[in-house]
């Protein structure tokens, strides 16, 4: 029989001679790496558990067109290029104007977007009927649907009023019969107020709307959603005079002055700056809590039919990354990519790196707390081992045995346990993160391959210091004692 299985037998045979005792300290070291190593799984994958959580709270980055720029979707697919496609959960463009719908006198902020990325960086968007896959279809913020009265499945009429004028005509030479005309005058505070108009076959007025955004909301702001005051422009020829056959909106005498001033000195559209109206069918309203329920959201495709203009205003990112990589992406689109620059959303970002400090905090103070008490409980078994061998290992000392053959002994001991605890935790671990991640997360995790050998080590490392004391005090038996009896 070699040295070696020898060894080994002495060993196997101390363990089961003392089974109660030993298996405490198994499942002490068992317990200790099912705890260490579910920690460690868990902290491993928590960065993409907590990135698509807080991926739900909305975008983390931003893309901006640069000072005197314009962002196009060819620069938006040349910025995007910059971040890994694993790391890119989805990136939503948008572009703002105003449209009007002019059967109900109503005027909006719509935006045009994609769709189906909408859905990966605005998850929490909360949608009544569907969301629209074609053309000419429409989804409405849920303020708008309640003032308006729509609801899935209606249509509404939509009519895009470009802000440039000029045709090259003086307003006189510009109102024939059928023509459209844009206009614009100071009112209140020096804000502008434009309007738009469309002439009937008599060239009078068929219908006009007006963008009053610059004026005080609770005033000269209300005008392009006073029925009555637009109302009382219908049917009358140009020019005309306020207060001849034409009444200001109360409280707002300087913007409806401003209104009749617009109309008067309105020319001919040109041809990219005329009126053009779509219909659309809306497939769901939506509803966020947020501004988002005060717009109308088309399709980029619609936009760009409505306008005449691929441009856009802004894109939202959804970036799963830490801080630190978010801020090095940022960097590197706007150094790089000409005419746009990107900013974080510091709102997110910085909320999502505190909560995985804090996390990280809180895995390497419950590590190191079960660590220890795992180190104790071995020891304090260890102890009890060495109190009951004292005659057996004063005898083999007696007889000549060294030292360093108790130190083996002791120490094989205390990594046999480690080796099998270590294998154990290594499962039970993963077992147990996944139960946690399943109920916290609500999605699996992955095994870890380095798991199973990093237990091991780690639990062998814990019941081979665990032994340290143990031993020492086994060496420092004096076998003339023992013998004797003491």
């Amino acid at each position: 029989m070699t040295k070696r299985r020898m060894f080994l037998r002495m060993i196997t045979a101390s363990l089961l001679r003392r089974r109660s005792r030993m298996l405490i300290a198994l499942l002490s070291i068992g317990i200790g790496a099912t705890i260490l190593a579910g920690l460690v799984t868990i902290y491993v994958d928590v960065p993409r558990q907590m990135g698509a959580q807080f991926r739900s709270y909305g975008a983390n980055m931003l893309l901006l067109p640069k000072e005197g720029e314009t962002l196009d979707s060819a620069r938006l697919e040349a910025a995007l290029q910059v971040i890994p496609g694993d790391a890119l959960v989805g990136a939503a463009p948008y572009r703002y104007v105003r449209l009007d719908m002019t059967t109900r006198q109503q005027s909006f902020t719509a935006a045009g977007t994609d769709f189906e990325q909408i859905t990966k960086t605005s998850p929490y968007f909360s949608v009544e009927g569907a969301y629209p896959s074609e053309t000419r279809q429409a989804l409405v913020g849920k303020e708008i649907a309640e003032t308006i009265g729509v609801g899935p499945g209606a249509t509404m009429e939509l009519t895009y009023q470009p802000t440039t004028t000029a045709s090259g005509k003086t307003p006189e030479e510009s109102r024939t019969p059928g023509a459209s005309l844009v206009g614009q005058a100071e009112g209140f505070g020096g804000g502008v107020v434009y309007v738009s108009a469309v002439l009937d076959d008599h060239a009078a007025i068929a219908s006009v709307t007006v963008d009053a955004s610059t004026q005080t909301p609770e005033y000269g702001g209300r005008i392009p959603e006073d029925e009555a005051f637009l109302a009382q422009l219908i049917g009358q020829s140009l020019p005309l005079t306020l207060g001849d056959g034409v009444d200001a909106l109360s409280g707002a005498t300087v913007t409806s002055a401003a209104v009749v001033d617009a109309l008067n000195a309105a020319t001919e559209a040109s041809a990219a700056a005329r009126p053009k109206t779509m219909n659309f069918t809306v497939t769901g309203v939506l509803t966020t809590g947020g501004e988002e329920e005060g717009y109308v959201f088309l399709s980029l495709a619609d936009m760009t039919a409505l306008t005449g203009e691929d441009r856009l205003d802004v894109a939202e990112l959804s970036v799963s990354a830490g801080v630190e990589q978010l801020e090095a992406y940022a960097n590197e689109i706007t150094e790089q990519q000409a005419g746009v620059q990107a900013r974080l959303v510091k709102r997110v970002a910085r909320s999502e790196a505190s909560v995985l400090e804090k996390l990280t905090a809180l895995v390497f103070l419950v590590t190191l707390v079960v660590l220890l008490l795992t180190m104790i409980c071995v020891s304090t078994t260890m102890m009890a081992v060495v109190s009951e061998r004292r005659r057996e290992i004063g005898l083999r000392k007696a007889l000549g045995a060294s030292d360093g053959s108790i130190r083996a002994e002791f120490l094989g001991e205390g990594l046999f346990l480690g080796l099998l605890g270590g294998v154990m935790g290594a499962i039970l671990g993963f077992v147990f993160a996944q139960v946690v991640s399943v109920n916290v997360f609500g999605s699996s995790i992955t095994f870890q391959p380095l798991l199973l050998p990093a237990a091991i080590i780690v639990s062998m490392a814990i019941a081979a210091v665990s032994c340290l004391l143990p031993i020492k005090r086994a060496v420092a038996i004096d076998p003339a004692l023992v013998l004797k009896g003491e």
